[in-house]
């Protein structure tokens, strides 16, 4: 019915009130989303970092030789980006054994990443380590045999 005071629509003000809320709650959305996709690439980089730095103290063993006490760094590439790593080798106070903390960043960034620490022994022969174990040497708490004491 024309003319009818019950029978009206919303007004303009609603309407602009209600989109007003929309937007609001659009824009927290939208930060939320772009604080778990930082958080996403943070925790990536984190975790590429430390398989570079687990990498290097692996290739530093793989060597077969005792370490000389310095530091050294480079450049590798790994998924796609590049990284730079430097590696201080240390003593430890015990012959023969050393500390090794490698630190990874973003190529030309002077940010750490991440940093990992490992240690390198004296190398020997290869299957040697495992003639001591099977020596009966290290039989923690069962006689030759194999019975429990």
């Amino acid at each position: 019915m024309p003319g009818c005071l019950r029978c009206r629509g919303f007004l303009l003000v609603e309407v602009m009130v209600a989109l007003a809320i929309i937007a609001l709650s659009l824009s927290f959305i939208m930060v939320a989303i772009t604080q778990s996709i930082d958080t996403v690439n943070t925790l990536r980089d984190r975790s590429y970092a430390v398989w570079i730095a687990q990498n290097k103290i692996a290739e530093l063993r793989l060597t077969n030789v005792i370490p000389e006490v310095s530091a050294t760094s480079g450049e590798v590439e790994y998924a796609n980006r590049h990284w730079d790593w430097r590696a201080v080798i240390s003593e430890t106070g015990i012959e023969n054994l050393f500390r090794v903390d490698v630190s990874v960043s973003h190529a030309g960034s002077e940010d750490v990443v991440r940093s990992v620490t490992g240690f390198i022994g004296e190398p020997i022969a290869p299957g040697r380590s495992n003639q001591v174990w099977n020596s009966g040497q290290w039989n923690f708490g069962q006689s030759p045999e194999g019975a429990t004491q």
